[in-house]
């Protein structure tokens, strides 16, 4: 019987060898990739990135010159992003923490743990576990596990997870717990993960044509 590791490993080479690498987070900085995480809550990649271009338009993909900017004007500019108050609000948030304790430069976070790390971002309004951890993984390089409602539904199916009880923290453990803590496996995979769920291990699931069809799983009457 296999391992939990072994498991893992062989849902990553069939996504891995099925969809080829994704080269996630795009951006071309540490702040503009927090920026997307951030502006991705609950849109689709394709709106944030009109947000974003609409951001290096105006040169505003730096955290001095976003913090200063009028919040309406923000709301503008970020429009298409949807939730745009929300996420303005948000925004503000996160470039206000990193301007007050770190002169709005990422590069001064290098030296911050990463545990004392996440614990600031999520005290940061707006900001939660997941999109926390995006900012880690694919802005600051730090391993660790990004995890969703795709992560969750395609473990659970496979059988990897109990969906009994399951919260954020027990679904990034499965990860954290049985692979090495390698930011380029985590990122990859993470991405590799969305791309089933959205694609193939939907709430309606086509099992026929998904990569991980030919793997042991389960799908429950109720939808995921």
């Amino acid at each position: 019987m296999k391992t939990t590791r072994e498991q893992l490993l062989e849902i990553y080479r069939l996504l891995l060898c099925f969809f080829g690498p994704q080269h996630w987070w795009p951006g071309e900085t540490p702040f503009e990739i927090a920026i997307g995480a951030i502006l991705t809550q609950n849109t689709s990649w394709s709106n944030v990135e009109r947000a974003i271009a609409n951001l290096r338009t105006a040169k505003l993909l730096d955290a001095g010159e976003l913090h200063a900017l009028d919040v309406e004007q923000l709301e503008t500019l970020i429009r298409p992003a949807g939730y745009f108050r929300v996420k303005a609000k948000r925004l503000r948030n996160f470039t206000t923490w990193l301007c007050d304790r770190y002169d709005g430069d990422m590069q001064n976070l290098e030296a911050i743990a990463t545990a004392r790390l996440r614990e600031e971002l999520l005290a940061i309004s707006g900001i939660g576990p997941e999109t926390a951890d995006s900012i880690l993984l694919y802005a600051l390089d730090r391993p660790i596990f990004v995890v969703d409602t795709y992560t969750a539904r395609v473990m659970v199916r496979h059988g990897l997870i109990a969906p009994e009880g399951l919260d954020y923290h027990r679904l990034q453990d499965l990860f954290t717990s049985n692979l090495e803590p390698d930011v380029a496996l985590f990122n990859e995979y993470h991405a590799l993960l969305v791309m089933v769920g959205k694609d193939y291990c939907k709430p309606r699931p086509k099992c026929p044509a998904c990569p991980l069809n030919p793997l042991p799983h389960r799908i429950d009457s109720e939808r995921m």
